[in-house]
């Protein structure tokens, strides 16, 4: 089945591209997560970003990905895998955000699908772990619908704007990848 977006790791060629998403994402991502800070929101800003995300890369530390629209190659969103921790675990943290404008198209679900593919195959992960709010109803579906299962729910662990969150932790192991759902 063919994939409503595709993966492609950020370079200096997307510096601009990144630029204008995130700025035009700026109030909706800071309304959910807490803020970058505010130099990242400059050309400079991101270039730096690119160059230490290429780097990470290089050192298996962290792998970003830009989110892109199947067929357009619209910038819709971003993922990454980081915190990787490779002797004894095998393990990365996921992460993923979609554009406020692309919200509710399948487009999470998706990169999760994808980027779960890179972990257990090309990376050869054995655990990847997500974090979400009780109230994020639209992530917890998209965690669950990729048999995650949760492991772990922290109390007032999360603040955001002055106010304390709770979290709930889930993980995903290789052992399942064979199981990843298809399609959107």
């Amino acid at each position: 089945m063919s994939e409503l977006v595709y993966l492609a790791a950020p370079s200096l060629a997307d510096v601009d591209e990144m630029l204008a998403f995130e700025q035009a994402n700026r109030a909706f991502f800071e309304s959910r997560i807490n803020a970058r800070p505010a130099s990242y929101y400059s050309r400079e800003g991101v270039v730096a970003a690119v160059m230490t995300a290429q780097c990470e890369a290089l050192e298996d530390q962290a792998y970003q990905f830009l989110l892109r629209e199947q067929g357009s190659g619209a910038l819709v969103g971003r993922v990454n895998l980081s915190q990787i921790r490779r002797a004894h675990f095998h393990a990365a943290s996921l992460g993923y955000r979609v554009g406020e404008g692309h919200q509710g198209r399948g487009f999470a679900k998706a990169a999760v699908r994808l980027v779960l593919a890179e972990a257990f195959g090309k990376l050869g992960l054995a655990r990847v772990e997500a974090s979400a709010r009780p109230d994020n109803t639209g992530s917890l579906r998209v965690l669950l619908g990729h048999g995650f299962v949760q492991y772990g729910h922290s109390r007032r662990s999360f603040e955001l704007g002055g106010v304390w969150h709770d979290l709930l932790h889930f993980e995903r192991h290789a052992a399942l990848a064979d199981d990843l759902p298809d399609g959107p």
